[in-house]
């Protein structure tokens, strides 16, 4: 099997990792796929989780324990917000719209990371952070 790509956006906060958890918080909320009554913090204890999330995963948030920092090189499974320099690369002025974002992703202009591993980055409306845009691609 390969891995699944997808995307999705949270809510903005100023502390991307904060940012992060709400948003694992969030999703959880809206499905907790089968694993009922539990935080995603003791999901991540449970092996049943990880054989969950390893052989299909949930196309979420959901698939990864934390965030590292934008210059870490670990390979996953975590969440990594992209570098200034990574995204200007494809959003030259540096405060990528949703719009900019979603039409980079379906281009190619902005890839997918590898199998288990996540990115973010801040998206701004009418200058101002608004949400952050996530997407990565499962483990299977």
């Amino acid at each position: 099997m390969g891995g699944n790509a997808w995307a999705q956006t949270g809510p903005y906060q100023r502390d991307l990792a904060a940012a992060f958890r709400q948003a694992r918080v969030e999703t959880l909320a809206l499905d907790d796929h089968g694993f009922e009554g539990r935080s995603i913090e003791e999901l991540w204890q449970d092996p049943a989780w990880h054989e969950y999330i390893f052989t299909g995963g949930t196309a979420t948030v959901l698939d990864f324990p934390h965030m590292i920092d934008a210059t870490d090189a670990d390979d996953g499974p975590f969440m990594r917000p992209l570098t200034d320099d990574e995204v200007r690369a494809w959003s030259p002025a540096g405060q990528p719209t949703y719009e900019e974002w979603d039409a980079a992703l379906d281009s190619g202009r902005l890839d997918f990371p590898g199998r288990a591993q996540g990115n973010c980055t801040v998206l701004y409306r009418d200058g101002e952070p608004a949400q952050i845009g996530y997407w990565g691609v499962t483990a299977d």
